[in-house]
């Protein structure tokens, strides 16, 4: 059953990660799902309604630059990149395939969180569009017919 805070999806493959950024989000009222890949990502974003990702680079399946773009390309989630990468390179890569921001490890609690508050507002002032079609390769689901 869904509550009432933001539901963020965070994809990444360090466990300590999951766990600092879940037990923090969670704290402030924040619903968190989370999944160790990008595969297992892109899946459980597939089967709900996500208003936020945060999302590693470096990790299994799908990379997180592969997933930044497929979620970009067929919603209008935010994406928060998270990574250990620092390189401007890095950064432009993301922002350009969708990412709306993007935070380098290390990164303290409270950096993340208003940046996560400054994602989700810029939602409020967008139509949202991941309720209505999801692609997934030759596979097109119409989450408003479900």
């Amino acid at each position: 059953m869904r509550g009432t805070g933001p539901l963020v999806l965070v994809i990444d493959d360090e466990v300590e990660t999951l766990k600092y950024v879940g037990m923090n989000l969670r704290a402030r009222g924040y619903e968190v799902l989370t999944a160790m890949d990008g595969t297992e990502g892109l899946k459980i974003f597939g089967e709900n309604l996500v208003d936020l990702v945060l999302l590693d680079i470096a990790m299994p399946g799908p990379d997180g630059l592969q997933v930044c773009k497929h979620i970009s390309e067929n919603s209008s989630t935010p994406v928060i990149v998270l990574s250990a990468r620092g390189r401007e390179r890095d950064k432009v890569n993301a922002l350009d395939l969708g990412a709306v921001d993007y935070v380098t490890k290390p990164f303290g609690v409270e950096e993340l969180l208003g940046r996560v508050r400054a994602a989700l507002r810029r939602l409020d002032r967008s139509p949202r569009t991941n309720e209505t079609f999801l692609h997934f390769g030759d596979v097109d689901v119409d989450m408003a017919l479900r």
